[in-house]
Parts: structure tokens; sequence; C-alpha cells
């Protein structure tokens, strides 16, 4: 299975800034900057929860738009804290490849 544009685009992304940008989501950065791991884990969660994601780019493309602009309000009025995303996070650098946030199973 070759992957779709929107995927080839998706693994170009690395911050939550980025996709943010790219779904074209307002933000406002004092919210992202402390809460960007937690947003993306959040968006990961929520795709991870679906139970039928459309396989078309366009009709994905607004459901991931969908998914993240809900895992970033979920910051906005409230923290990590209370939101409780990682179960342990001990500053540990986390890294997550926008392939397997979002599902993506790599051709090998």
């Amino acid at each position: 299975m070759s992957e779709s544009g929107l995927d080839l685009d998706l693994d170009e992304l690395s911050s939550a800034e980025d996709f943010l940008d790219y779904f074209e989501i307002e933000y406002e950065q004092s919210v992202v900057h402390v809460n960007r791991l937690h947003i993306l884990q959040r968006f990961h969660d929520y795709i991870s929860k679906e139970t039928e994601m459309p396989e078309a780019d366009d009709a994905r493309f607004a459901r991931y738009k969908e998914l993240l602009t809900q895992a970033y309000l979920d910051f906005v009025g409230s923290d990590a804290q209370t939101e409780k995303v990682f179960k342990v996070f001990k500053g540990q650098e986390v890294v997550v490849p926008a392939s397997a946030m979002l599902g993506v199973k790599r051709a090998t």
C-alpha cells in the first residue's frame, strides 16, 4: 500500500505548531508552548478511538482537523495536570513519529 499525499505531508510535520498550521487551526502560542506534547498525545488518543477513519484524503483531513482542534481546545480552558494525558511524565524525552501517532503503516 502506497502512502497518500496526506500521509506524506503528515510525515513531514514534527511539532504541535506544524500540525496546527497544516490543518489551519488558529491557536494561542502560550497554550501550545506549555502543552505541545499533551496536545499531540490527546490528538493521537482521539484518533485511536475512531472506529472508522475515512480513506479519502479530503475526508480524512477534515476528520483529523476536527480531532486536533478538540485536542487543542481541551487545553485552552484546562491544564496538563487536570487533563492527565500521560500517566507518568517525569521529564523524559518523548519522541513520537507522526506516522505512529496517526496510525499510518509504512510500506516495507
